[in-house]
């Protein structure tokens, strides 16, 4: 990787939050809607970075599905969508965003039949909630993630 791909990781990590904030306003959440949007983000991080490790992919897999499910289940599916799309524009890595992608529809996907279970519940409960279903999910391959190359 050249420096030039650094600086575009760098630039791309550096933008998410207001990346996300921006999305979920353009979403029509309103300022209260995007600031839940970043504790729901942050809360499927933590729990993903709690409850992933130790595999190779399967935190950043975890995450994307726990991320998309609550968001679902609290904004909906064109809002989940929306704020899923801007989060992988601008990715500089094509293959992880394709990833990224199938776990944040099979997050959408168990976000919209679950909404009832999901949207009356904190961030924090409803990523944790969801950590079972993320693992099975997982272990079934119906989470993917992208191996480095060789």
């Amino acid at each position: 990787m050249g420096f030039g791909d650094t600086v575009q990781q760098a630039i791309h990590a550096g933008t998410g939050v207001p990346r996300l904030y921006t999305a979920a306003l353009q979403a029509g959440l309103g300022p209260s809607g995007a600031f839940e949007v970043l504790r729901i983000s942050r809360a499927a991080l933590a729990t993903a970075a709690q409850h992933g490790r130790g595999v190779p992919g399967r935190s950043n897999a975890m995450r994307h599905f726990m991320w998309q499910a609550a968001l679902t289940a609290r904004f909906g599916l064109d809002a989940a969508r929306s704020i899923a799309m801007a989060q992988e524009a601008g990715s500089p890595h094509r293959r992880d965003s394709r990833a990224d992608e199938h776990n944040n529809a099979a997050g959408q996907a168990y976000g919209a039949e679950h909404a009832d279970e999901l949207a009356g519940l904190t961030p924090s409960e409803a990523t944790a909630s969801l950590v079972p279903v993320a693992l099975a999910m997982w272990e079934s391959g119906d989470l993917v993630w992208v191996s480095p190359r060789s």
